[in-house]
C-alpha cells in the first residue's frame, strides 16, 4: 500500500468516518493502486479467489462485497471478463447440483461466501455445469470459457485448462498463492502420485430439467503424506518473482499468469514430484494399505488342487472388484499356474471407464435403539451394499427401507447389491427379515473405506506354435458366491492346466481372471496390439448349475470360432443350446466384441432359458449362491466341453485340393456303397465337391448340415492318399 492510502485511511477511521463514505472511498482507492500494481488492467480475463477480511475492519463487512466487485469491474472494464469459484462439491455430497441455485460453498473464508453469492447473482453471469467446482463469470468471454466443458474437474478442456489457453490472470485477494485452484489442473497434468482421478455420481439441474450425469475429480490420497501444503511451492514462486504482490489494509494481493502459472508448477513438479503435497515421498498403495489394515486371512489351497478345492478355498472371500479379498484369491490362484497379474492403479482411464478405488467394510449392521443387533457384515458380507459409503446414524424406518435392499425372488436370500460408481449407503437383508422391521427407529452402522489401489487381472498364457491367439475369460469378483462367477475361474484353471500338459498347438491360448466388466476393459485398453491377433474366445461363467450348457454367439455369430464352438457343443451334450449374441446371459464378452475391438468372443454357461422368471438362476446375485449348488461332475463336463471346443477349432484347417476333375474313388479304396448308404454316398461326394481351398472345415460342415468330425474323416482320407494338403 502507498504511504498516501494508508495514511487516508488511518485519518478516516480517527476521524469517525470508518463507517462512511470516506472509509470506503480510502480502501477503494487502495484497492485501485494494488489492481494496478500487479497489472490487471482492461479487457483482461481475471480468475478471483477472496479472502473479504483482506479488506480489514473500516468498511463493514456488509459492504465489502460489493466494494470489491466495483474494484474489479472498473479494473478490467466492459471488455473483461470476471470469473469467481462457484464450488459447491455436491456430487462429494451426495446432493443434487442445481446450475441456478445451489449456493456456492465458501470454504474456510466464510465472509467470502458474501462475495460470491454477490456475484453469481449480477445480472448476465454465466455459472458451469460442474457439479463439484463449479465457476461463475461475467463479462464477454464469459460463455466462452464456461460453456459445454467436459465432464471432469480439470484436464483438457476445463475451465481451467481454457483459463491457461486465454491467457488469464489469476488474482488472490487476501490469500496465499497456494489457494489457487488452477494448482490441481497442474498437478493432474503432470500425473502426481499422490492424486487419482475418480467418478462421481449424481443430477444436475438446468432449466432444461434434471439428468444424471457422472464428473472426474481429482481426489488426494487420504494417508497424511497426500495432504495438500504448497508452501515450499509459494516460497519460490515468491523468490522467482513468478507472482506479483501488493499491499491491502490487512493482507496481500497476488497476481500471476496462469499460463506461467501453470509451467511453473509443472517444472517443479517433474523435479520433485511431491512437491506440493506434505510427504514425505512413498509408493501410495502401501501409504493406503497402511492406512487402511484389513485383517483378512489369505486361503491356503494345496498344490494342483482340483476345481472343488479351489472353490471351497475361495469362495467365501470379500472379493469385491478393487480389494484386499480379491487380490488374496487371485494370489492364490497364481500359485497353482503360471500367471503374470497385470495392474491398473485407481483412476487409471482403460478406454472410456476408469479404475474405481479399492473398498473394504471393517463393520456393517443394524440394530434396534436398545442395542439389538439385527444383522450385520460378520454374519454375511453381502449385508452390506458393495461400494457403499460410510455412514453412522440413527434412522427412521422409512428412510432406513429406502437405503435396504432384498431378493426379487428369495424369501429367505441376501441380495448381491453393488454401487460401483455411485454415490450412496446401503444395506441388505432377507425379505422375511425386512418384513419384521417394526420399530419406528434404527441404529444404522456402517464402516467402510475408500482408498488407492490397482485392479488386478491374472493372465495365464499357454503359447501355441503362432501367435494368432484365443481368449477364455471369467470374473473372479462377487463376493460369498460360487456360480457367478467362481465356476467359471475354476474351470478355466483346469482347462490351462491340461492345455500346459500337450503340446503346442496352432493356436496361442490366453485365460484372463478379471474383475467383471472393468476387468475386461482395463486389459483389452493395454494390449490393443494384440487385438488383430485374438482370433476369438469365450467367456466362462455359471458353469455348476443342473442345467444344459448354452452356448451364446458372438456379435459377429458367424465366425469360425462360433460354428467351431458349436459343433463341439452339440456333439458333446444333446441338449445343449444356442442363442444369439446377447440374448442368452450378458457378461465380459460384450466387451471383446464391442465396437472397437470386435473380437469375437462368445459365452458358455448353464442359465435357464431367457423368459423363466427364475432366469438366469434363482439363487443368482444372493447368499444362497454356494458350493451346494456347483456339482463335480457338471463342471467337468463344462471342462471337456471347452477343450472338445478348442480342439475342434484346432482341427478346423482349410484343406486344398490336389486333384483336378471328380476324384476316381475305386482307385483309392475310397468307397461308400451308393445302394447300402445313398446319404453317405452322396455326403461323401457333396464334400469332396467343396474342398477347393477356400472353405474350412467348419464351413464346409455348416453348409452340408453335417457333423464336423464327418467332414475332418473325409478331409483325413483324402490326404492320406495325398490328394488334399492343409
Amino acid at each position: 500500500m502507498s504511504a498516501s492510502a494508508t495514511t487516508n485511511l488511518s485519518r478516516s477511521a480517527e476521524s469517525g468516518f470508518a463507517d462512511g463514505a470516506g472509509a470506503e472511498a480510502a480502501v477503494r482507492q487502495t484497492l485501485d493502486m494494488a489492481l494496478r500494481q500487479v497489472g490487471i488492467g482492461a479487457g483482461a480475463v481475471v480468475f478471483v479467489h477472496v479472502d473479504l477480511a483482506a479488506l480489514g475492519s473500516a468498511v463493514e463487512r456488509e459492504a465489502q462485497p460489493r466494494l470489491l466487485l466495483n474494484a474489479l469491474r472498473a479494473a478490467v472494464g466492459p471488455g473483461g471478463t470476471l470469473l469467481v469459484p462457484a464450488y459447491t462439491f455436491s456430487f462429494c455430497r451426495g446432493e443434487t447440483y442445481s446450475v441456478d441455485a445451489t449456493p456456492t460453498d465458501g470454504g474456510p473464508w466464510s465472509p467470502s461466501a458474501d462475495f460470491l453469492e454477490l456475484f453469481r447473482a449480477q445480472p448476465a453471469v454465466v455459472r458451469s455445469a460442474d457439479p463439484i467446482h463449479g465457476v461463475a463469470a461475467q463479462g464477454p468471454r464469459a460463455h466462452e470459457l464456461l460453456d459445454d466443458i467436459p465432464a471432469s474437474c480439470f484436464g483438457s478442456g476445463s475451465v481451467f485448462d481454457r483459463l491457461i489457453k486465454a491467457g488469464a490472470q489469476v488474482l488472490l485477494v487476501g490469500l496465499p498463492l497456494v489457494e489457487a485452484t488452477l494448482r490441481h489442473h497442474t498437478e493432474e497434468r503432470v500425473g502426481v502420485p499422490f492424486r487419482f482421478r475418480k467418478l462421481f455420481t449424481g443430477c444436475v439441474r438446468t432449466a432444461d430439467g434434471e439428468r444424471r450425469q457422472g464428473w472426474v475429480y481429482s481426489v488426494r490420497l487420504l494417508a497424511d503424506n497426500g495432504a495438500p501444503d504448497g508452501t515450499r511451492l509459494e516460497e519460490r514462486a515468491r523468490a522467482e518473482g513468478v507472482c506479483r504482490v501488493a499491499q491491502l489494509p490487512a493482507g496481500e494481493l497476488l497476481a500471476v499468469d496462469a499460463r506461467e502459472y501453470d509451467a511453473f508448477v509443472a517444472r517443479a513438479l517433474e523435479q520433485e514430484p511431491w512437491f506440493t503435497a506434505r510427504g514425505p515421498a512413498g509408493d501410495p498403495q502401501l501409504l493406503e494399505s497402511r492406512r487402511v489394515r484389513n485383517a483378512i486371512a489369505p486361503p491356503r489351497l494345496p498344490a494342483r488342487a482340483t476345481m472343488r478345492q479351489m472353490i471351497d478355498g475361495l469362495w467365501t472371500l470379500p472379493r469385491d472388484i478393487v480389494s484386499d479379498g480379491y487380490d488374496l484369491a487371485l494370489n492364490a490362484l497364481a500359485a497353482q499356474l503360471p500367471m503374470t497379474v497385470h495392474e491398473f492403479p485407481s483412476g487409471s482411464d482403460c478406454f472410456s471407464w476408469i479404475v474405481p478405488e479399492r473398498w473394504s467394510c471393517q463393520e456393517a449392521y443394524l440394530e434396534t435403539l436398545d442395542g439389538r443387533r439385527l444383522f450385520s457384515h460378520a454374519d454375511h458380507p453381502l449385508h452390506v451394499v458393495s461400494y457403499s459409503l460410510p455412514f453412522e446414524g440413527i434412522v427412521t424406518r422409512d428412510e432406513l427401507r429406502e437405503h435396504l435392499h432384498v431378493h426379487p425372488l428369495l424369501d429367505d436370500a441376501v441380495p448381491f447389491i453393488f454401487k460401483y460408481y455411485e454415490r450412496d449407503w446401503g444395506l441388505c437383508c432377507s425379505r422375511e427379515q425386512r418384513e419384521g422391521l417394526t420399530d419406528g427407529h434404527y441404529r444404522v452402522v456402517i464402516r467402510t473405506d475408500f482408498s488407492f489401489g490397482s485392479l488386478k487381472v491374472g493372465e495365464v498364457v499357454v503359447p501355441g506354435t503362432s501367435e494368432e491367439s484365443i481368449v477364455l475369460c471369467a470374473h473372479l469378483c462377487h463376493p460369498h458366491m460360487v456360480n457367478d462367477d467362481l465356476t467359471g475361474v475354476v474351470v478355466g484353471m483346469d482347462v490351462m492346466r491340461e492345455l500346459l500338459r500337450r503340446p503346442p498347438g496352432r493356436f496361442t491360448y490366453r485365460f484372463l481372471i478379471v474383475p467383471e466388466t472393468i476387468g475386461s476393459l482395463a486389459w483389452l485398453s493395454r494390449h490393443e496390439s494384440l487385438l488383430p491377433r485374438l482370433r476369438g474366445g469365450l467367456f466362462l461363467e455359471m458353469l455348476g448349475l443342473d442345467q444344459p450348457l448354452a452356448l451364446q454367439h458372438s456379435f459377429v455369430g458367424d465366425s469360425e470360432v462360433d460354428r467351431c464352438f458349436e459343433m463341439a457343443l452339440g456333439a458333446i451334450e444333446a441338449d445343449g443350446w444356442t442363442g444369439a449374441f446377447r440374448t442368452v446371459i450378458g457378461n465380459d464378452e460384450r466387451q471383446f466384441n464391442a465396437p472397437g475391438v470386435r473380437v469375437p468372443m462368445l459365452s458358455l454357461s448353464r442359465v435357464r432359458r431367457p423368459g423363466d422368471p427364475a432366469w438366469p438362476y434363482p439363487e443368482y446375485h444372493s447368499s444362497l449362491d454356494t458350493p451346494a449348488l456347483a456339482a463335480d461332475d457338471r463342471l467337468a463336463t463344462a471342462r471337456d466341453t471347452v477343450l472338445r471346443m478348442l480342439d475342434t477349432l484346432e482341427s478346423d484347417v482349410t484343406p486344398v485340393n490336389r486333384f483336378r476333375g471328380e476324384v476316381f474313388c475305386s482307385r483309392y479304396g475310397i468307397h461308400v456303397d451308393a445302394y447300402a448308404n445313398p446319404e453317405g454316398h452322396r455326403a461323401l461326394f457333396d464334400i469332396m465337391y467343396l474342398i477347393d481351398g477356400t472353405r474350412s472345415v467348419s464351413r464346409i460342415a455348416r453348409e452340408l448340415g453335417v457333423s464336423f468330425e464327418s467332414v475332418r474323416g473325409v478331409v483325413a482320407e483324402l490326404r492320406r492318399h495325398d490328394l488334399v494338403t492343409v
